[in-house]
């Protein structure tokens, strides 16, 4: 409760801030400036299974998480967005603690993930486009990442269509972390960088005034370390295992469709399907299901299900079941042939007025608290693994004053 408490402090005092500068540049143009947008996001997740690749497919696979997250959308004038997502993932690891199987913990039994996106956005009205950059930057035990990334919206004359085009590259250096008993073989990997680029691209369409449509595609190329060395792996020949050893490079080939259908006041169904390739052999489809039922002008509930199918990468056998000859190797049940389903229950509470109002300590402003929503789901996997996920989302709008 103390950490929601502060992440509440730390995004309304951004916000403010934001929010008192550019009032102090002109204050007839502070006039016209939304609200400044924060919304709190928790989660906890917790999950289970017994076959870790840590352990060479076989083993525990019990894992919690809890997951603050903070975003913070910050008008700066009547074109110019400012949007900071600020998070850190708290995590405790049966699994990755048996790297070391010979001690009571280590190092990688728990730690702490801390990420920070901020992105820029311009819209210019006239031309009915939106431009946007955005750098982040992610720090774990074992690894740092860095993004940059670049987007363009172009609305059509009549609103009815919107294309969408956008960009992304992540550089990571991961710390090389072997199985306790393979530390004293030398080096099983050449790089410790990993790089990955993305490009993706959206169309959406309105078709009449009950249906929505969009298409979106992405081509992701990766290259570098692209296995994780303190995955073990276990041969038909030999009891000793190996580190896993997976291609330098992949790339990544989905196609979504999402269809939004508006069928009265109180009622929204919401189709999901997306068909994924890549070049290790993996294809899927995923179709997801939400139906969205309002339940009063400012209460809803909203059903979802998801279900997903994989066919086995090349690389992939279980525990015992590779041979000596193989250059690529893993017993990742990531990677396997696979089926799984996800199934739960949201409910969103937003009057029209929003729920409380609060003055902030650093301004006169009054603080709206405008809408809470809750989501709860059930996860359950073929190979054994199932996990439950509960999140909340807390909306609070700060007025640009007058």
């Amino acid at each position: 409760m103390q950490l929601k408490y502060a992440l509440l402090l730390i995004a309304c005092g951004m916000a403010t801030a934001a929010v008192a500068q550019e009032k102090a540049k002109d204050p007839k143009q502070f006039q016209q400036i939304s609200p400044a947008d924060v919304n709190i996001l928790a989660s906890y997740y917790t999950q289970d299974g017994n076959h870790s690749p840590v352990t060479g497919g076989i083993g525990t696979e019990q894992l919690t998480d809890v997951t603050p997250t903070i975003i913070v959308n910050v008008p700066l004038d009547t074109v110019t967005n400012l949007n900071v997502n600020f998070g850190m993932d708290f995590y405790s690891s049966a699994s990755t603690d048996n790297i070391d199987p010979f001690t009571v913990s280590s190092a990688s039994s728990s730690d702490t993930r801390t990420h920070i996106n901020i992105g820029l956005s311009r819209n210019k009205n006239l031309h009915r486009v939106i431009r946007n950059i955005n750098i982040g930057v992610s720090k774990e035990y074992d690894y740092t990442s860095f993004s940059v990334g670049a987007g363009w919206t172009k609305g059509s004359r009549d609103g009815n269509r919107e294309l969408s085009l956008a960009g992304q590259v992540f550089l990571d250096a991961i710390k090389i972390i072997y199985p306790i008993e393979l530390r004293d073989q030398g080096n099983f990997v050449s790089s410790y960088k990993r790089q990955s680029y993305n490009f993706s691209g959206t169309l959406s369409q309105v078709i009449n005034r009950r249906l929505q449509i969009s298409l979106s595609s992405d081509i992701v190329y990766q290259t570098g370390l692209l296995s994780t060395t303190f995955h073990r792996v276990y041969f038909q020949e030999q009891e000793a295992p190996e580190v896993e050893q997976l291609p330098a490079s992949r790339f990544k080939f989905p196609f979504g469709l999402r269809l939004n259908y508006y069928a009265g006041d109180y009622f929204t169904a919401r189709l999901f399907y997306r068909f994924y390739n890549d070049s290790w052999g993996i294809s899927s489809q995923t179709v997801e299901l939400e139906t969205p039922v309002k339940l009063g002008p400012f209460f809803s509930i909203y059903p979802f299900y998801r279900y997903y199918s994989q066919t086995a990468a090349d690389y992939f056998a279980p525990y015992g079941e590779h041979r000596l000859d193989e250059e690529y190797y893993t017993s990742d049940y990531d990677l396997s042939d696979l089926s799984s389903h996800k199934a739960g229950l949201g409910v969103r509470y937003s009057p029209l007025f929003g729920i409380s109002k609060f003055n902030l300590p650093l301004a006169g402003n009054s603080t709206l608290f405008k809408s809470i929503e809750l989501r709860a789901a059930q996860y359950w996997r073929s190979d054994g693994l199932h996990a439950f996920i509960i999140s909340t989302d807390l909306g609070f709008s700060i007025p640009s004053g007058q």
